[in-house]
């Protein structure tokens, strides 16, 4: 018998099914599919659509930013003194350059380098982005940019470009105050980024550095503008597409007063000090004086390390703003505040007289704490304490009224702290008390300190700044200002900052000011001011840089020059509405009569007889 067979039978509506279900899914996969395609093709032909073709002009639109010109500094009366002067520099764009040093030793066969300059270049390179422009050399020749047009060809990355630089005619005059612009460096390319202004100077290598230019820079900067070019694929311009104008820097006006400038620099005679100037009607700055000074002009271009060092390690420090950071004991100029405390305090009267025997001591100690006069005043009273600058006189106010009162007094005639000038470049000078002392020196104060208070010495420091702006509140019996020297900006008209004035400074008794005012009159016309057409208050001091041992005469001719005695006064005019408040600093020239007080009365008759010989009014 045959094995046994198994039998197929075809099932023609299985297969049917089967085929059915196969073809729907093929269809809806080739669906998705096409769906997938044309979803694509939407999101890029039209979602994207913007997207990619600015991406595909990009490839071929450069956009270059347009530095905004920098606005320009006037004084008071509308002369300029900082101003944007044409100039020619040659710039290297590091990303394009395979070898810089060799480049460089090839390049000065064209255009003189120096070894220095070749050093300062490669330095430079250090944190420098590769993709910014690096100057090689500021300031070409026509001859010098003739000659390396010639030869560009040869000096891929390296292209000679024009622009505005900072220039300042008056070079020296007004470098404390004014400051300067620099090269941006890493400092300040950190300090950019960190507050979101970077793209504010991607058209510009400079910044304000010091004074002024550095305090008002978003106001001077300005706004750079955008061009829009397009590049073929070598990078070559072919068009201007697009071009957004920068908004240049607004102008300021200052409240310095030329003239008056000129005449500080020419009394100070290139020796070391400060004279500062305020109209106490609104505490504008009329003048400013550090000596000595050098000229801004170096740093705008870039300073080579040679000169810098030259600068910062010169004996007479002319890199420090003596006016706004010198810290000078304020001698003999604080005795009328001294004199107006004891009497606000009733620590002394009008009548209180005190005997001046050439010496003062403490009950119970036998040192002896001498007055200038060796012999002595006899007899003085405040008034004339004040006029005869009796120390003895104020050896006993301030031993009757402590270290603590005199400089709660003395604290809202600014000593102590800054007086919130518009410049960063200020000390807050010392003004003493036994908690100062205990945090300073984690000492005790002693009784022999605040004798040295009473006449301005010992621990007690201030700026010429201040001192003038002390004088200033007393000229204004107690009127204060915060000093400054923006005028305006734009206009020459219109005050930018009207509302500085403080809350002024009251009196108990406001008699005390008269008394006080008064006796700094008789000082000033019964010395420098004895034939002068206007009326006048002066106050001046000599303050002792180190300190002399007990009955040891002082010789200036004996000591160095760095250790004799600096000059001081401070003086206003006219007496009865005064318009100008001087402070002078004179280093170590000696007596402050003698040597400070000459400089007053020209720097008074400078300003009040200016007009043909007539008092201003």
């Amino acid at each position: 018998m045959a094995p046994n067979k198994r039998v197929t039978m075809n099932d023609h509506a299985a297969e049917a099914s089967l085929f059915k279900r196969r073809a729907i899914f093929t269809f809806f996969c080739v669906v998705s599919l096409l769906s997938l395609l044309l979803i694509n093709l939407y999101q890029l032909q039209i979602i994207s659509f913007q997207d990619y073709t600015t991406r595909s002009n990009d490839n071929r639109i450069r956009v270059v930013p347009i530095a905004p010109s920098r606005g320009l500094i006037y004084d008071r009366n509308g002369v300029l003194l900082a101003e944007n002067q044409p100039f020619y520099s040659l710039e290297m764009l590091p990303e394009k350059v395979k070898n810089i040093p060799e480049m460089l030793n090839e390049l000065k066969s064209i255009i003189p380098l120096s070894a220095e300059q070749i050093e300062d270049v490669i330095q430079s390179l250090k944190g420098h982005r590769r993709f910014k422009p690096l100057t090689i050399k500021n300031r070409l020749t026509e001859d010098q940019v003739a000659q390396f047009s010639v030869n560009q060809y040869r000096f891929p990355g390296v292209s000679v470009e024009a622009g505005l630089k900072r220039y300042y005619p008056y070079t020296s005059l007004f470098t404390h105050a004014l400051g300067y612009v620099g090269r941006i460096n890493r400092r300040d390319q950190i300090k950019l980024e960190r507050e979101n202004e970077w793209k504010q100077y991607a058209a510009t290598n400079d910044i304000g550095k010091q004074g002024i230019e550095r305090f008002y820079e978003s106001t001077l900067h300005g706004k750079p503008g955008h061009l829009e070019e397009e590049v073929n694929n070598r990078g070559r311009t072919i068009r201007i597409l697009k071009s957004d104008a920068p908004e240049p820097g607004k102008d300021i006006y200052l409240t310095l007063d030329l003239k008056l400038q000129q005449k500080a620099v020419q009394l100070l005679d290139g020796r070391r000090g400060s004279i500062v100037a305020i109209d106490p009607r609104d505490g504008g700055i009329l003048a400013m004086v550090s000596s000595p000074s050098y000229d801004p002009n170096m740093f705008v271009h870039g300073i080579s390390s040679k000169a810098y060092n030259k600068l910062l390690n010169s004996t007479s420090r002319p890199l420090i703003n003596r006016a706004t950071q010198g810290q000078y004991a304020p001698a003999s100029t604080i005795k009328p505040f001294l004199a107006l405390m004891g009497l606000e305090n009733k620590t002394i009267t009008p009548q209180t007289r005190v005997w001046d025997p050439g010496y003062w001591q403490i009950p119970g100690v036998e040192r002896k704490y001498r007055d200038w006069k060796r012999w002595g005043h006899g007899w003085v009273n405040v008034h004339s304490a004040i006029v005869e600058s009796c120390d003895i006189y104020f050896y006993n106010l301030a031993y009757k009224s402590g270290v603590n009162n005199i400089a709660r007094f003395m604290a809202p005639f600014g000593f102590g702290e800054t007086t919130g000038v518009d410049i960063n470049e200020e000390s807050t000078g010392i003004l003493p008390s036994k908690d100062w002392k205990r945090a300073r020196y984690n000492q005790p104060w002693y009784i022999g300190d605040t004798i040295s208070v009473g006449i301005g010495q010992g621990y007690w420091t201030a700026t010429p700044l201040q001192i003038a702006n002390a004088a200033a509140i007393l000229a204004n019996k107690g009127k204060r200002f915060v000093p400054h020297f923006l005028k305006s900006v734009n206009t020459n008209t219109t005050d930018e900052d009207p509302n500085n004035e403080l809350t002024p400074l009251k009196l108990k008794d406001p008699s005390n000011w008269k008394i006080v005012s008064e006796a700094m009159r008789e000082a000033a016309h019964k010395s420098r001011f004895k034939n002068a057409p206007y009326t006048a208050a002066m106050k001046t001091g000599t303050a002792q840089v180190f300190s002399v041992a007990e009955d040891t005469r002082y010789n200036a001719k004996t000591i160095d020059e760095h250790l004799r005695d600096n000059a001081l006064v401070i003086a206003y005019a006219p007496y009865e509405n005064p318009q100008i408040v001087l402070s002078v600093v004179l280093e170590n020239v000696g007596w402050g009569s003698k040597n400070a007080g000459p400089v007053a009365r020209a720097m008074l008759d400078e300003y009040m007889l200016r007009d043909n010989g007539k008092t201003v009014k």
